[in-house]
């Protein structure tokens, strides 16, 4: 599937986002979309934090033992993403980055202290925030999805606007795109017209997301250096491997790292 939407000027330029040589990042994955990172200058931040996730046989204790946590990024409202983060917020005083319809619904529907939401870390889609006195930059991407929250199971859902991708840049660290939910559309291609993407958070377990088929091709467009699959084998309707996206990527002759992580993993970058 190929689908343009002319969305050029919603990707981020180049020069708001290349920093100085690059020092140690640590990144730790929590399965399904979920990671933590540590910035060369010490700040941490988490993406769509759903620890308690099937996959993670820590993840209570690991989010009884958080702390100093500064920011919590989220790229859409379903609960496999916002996951953990109204509890992390209340607990850590990390501030909300999400767009401004993602951060109201949270806010208003899940109880997100609305303190820690304020319109210094909420944005759209084109736009660039600079947080964390310039340590973090974050710009939100289109994203091919959909997004709504829920209070709980048997809430109805409310809208909670446009699902995004983040292309996330650290101060002498690495540049990350982090896909979130998405189906591939070839305008991908767009986030590194201006920005050398360090690393390629992308999800490949299918059915609700891109396959290991598409998500290979999505790699293709967008050249990563480090390739690290995501949203794969947390429910059994989630069935792309990591295997098969790595031969799809071989086959398609894609040139990148291709790092599987495991659930509560830890890496050095």
């Amino acid at each position: 599937m190929r689908v343009s939407f002319s969305l050029r000027k919603m990707f981020c330029s180049t020069a708001r986002f290349r920093f100085g040589e690059k020092m140690a990042t640590q990144l730790t994955w929590y399965g399904q979309s979920g990671y933590k990172v540590t910035t060369p200058g010490g700040k941490t931040f988490l993406i769509d934090p759903w620890l308690t996730n099937p996959v993670f046989d820590k993840g209570k204790d690991e989010l009884a033992a958080l702390s100093n946590i500064d920011l919590i990024l989220l790229t859409h409202g379903h609960g496999d993403h916002v996951g953990d983060s109204v509890q992390i917020a209340r607990k850590t005083g990390a501030k909300l980055v999400a767009n401004a319809d993602l951060s109201a619904a949270v806010v208003s529907v899940l109880g997100y202290p609305s303190d820690q939401a304020g319109a210094d870390t909420t944005g759209h889609i084109g736009g660039q925030l600079t947080l964390l006195d310039g340590e973090v930059k974050v710009c939100f991407v289109p994203a091919m999805h959909g997004s709504t929250v829920r209070k709980n199971e048997n809430s109805p859902p409310v809208a909670a606007g446009m699902p995004t991708g983040l292309v996330i840049s650290t101060r002498n660290g690495p540049t990350i795109y982090h896909t979130g939910d998405t189906g591939f559309f070839s305008d991908m291609a767009r986030v590194s017209d201006h920005n050398q993407i360090d690393i390629m958070l992308v999800c490949i377990g299918d059915h609700f997301t891109m396959g290991p088929v598409h998500a290979a091709e999505a790699v293709k467009l967008v050249g990563p250096k480090m390739t690290i699959p995501n949203h794969y084998g947390t429910f059994p309707v989630l069935t792309g491997t990591p295997d098969e996206f790595g031969e799809k990527l071989k086959k398609a002759g894609v040139k990148t790292e291709l790092r599987v992580m495991k659930p509560g993993e830890t890496i050095t970058i």
